[in-house]
């Protein structure tokens, strides 16, 4: 393992497990969405971190992470459990196998989009960001993953530019999730929107950065929460929608 690539491993799992002042906010903020029993999907695991706030709301976990590295931690962290199920994979819209761009100082910002890394690449926020190695990776879908593990009711997915791929290949709809939204790419996250709409009525809202805090004190509707999102500069960074289905329907 290059130098490089260690540093990398190393600043994640300082940003995730470094922060324990954290914790309690994080299991207090998804107790909304996962409990005792309940299936959460996580896509794009990366180091576990969330992995280990919903076991401990009891809940069981499908981890899906594409990244070799971050499989072993996976493994190291959580293999020994009945609750957890760790698949080594990509999700996109179809399955097969796709092409992920590794940035080993920020592993973190991995990607399967070469889109994604040409729009972000001349930014001054992603400046010293570089895709430096790439490997192939089996995809899967969804839809696939429900229909091997069954129906979550909570899905999150965090894959650098690809998060309206992913909800492509999924037909049914869930509880609730989460996708990441940037500020560089608001066009994908309003395409997340308008995919869950075709699937559902549902509510949103915005927590910016790892805040785990809320940005707006109600929950908004589709059309709200696209004009949030088409106003995003690129001061206000990165941050995650989060969806439920609207209960009065």
């Amino acid at each position: 393992m290059s130098p490089t690539r260690l540093f990398g491993i190393v600043r994640s799992l300082a940003i995730y497990y470094g922060q324990p002042f954290k914790t309690w906010r994080a299991r207090r903020f998804y107790a909304e969405f996962v409990g005792a029993g309940d299936l959460a999907f996580d896509i794009g695991a990366h180091a576990g971190n969330r992995v280990g706030h919903w076991l401990a709301l009891g809940a069981r976990v499908v981890a899906v992470e594409p990244q070799p590295d971050f499989v072993t931690i996976l493994r190291w962290l959580y293999g020994r459990r009945d609750d957890v199920i760790i698949e080594p994979v990509g999700v996109a819209a179809t399955p097969g196998h796709g092409r992920l761009l590794i940035s080993r100082a920020t592993p973190t910002v991995s990607t399967f989009s070469a889109d994604f890394v040409a729009g972000v690449s001349p930014t001054e926020r992603w400046a010293g960001v570089r895709w430096d190695d790439h490997i192939q990776v089996s995809l899967t879908t969804l839809d696939a993953l429900i229909e091997h593990h069954g129906l979550p009711r909570f899905i999150k997915i965090d894959v650098e530019g690809l998060e309206d791929e992913v909800l492509n290949g999924l037909s049914t709809p869930v509880e609730g999730l989460s996708f990441e939204a940037m500020s560089e790419t608001q066009d994908r996250a309003i395409a997340c929107v308008d995919r869950l709409e075709a699937l559902g009525r549902y509510q949103y809202r915005f927590s910016a950065a790892e805040s785990l805090k809320w940005h707006h004190d109600r929950w908004l509707d589709a059309d709200a929460i696209r004009a949030e999102l088409a106003s995003l500069k690129p001061v206000d960074g990165s941050g995650d929608v989060y969806a439920r289905l609207d209960a009065r329907l």
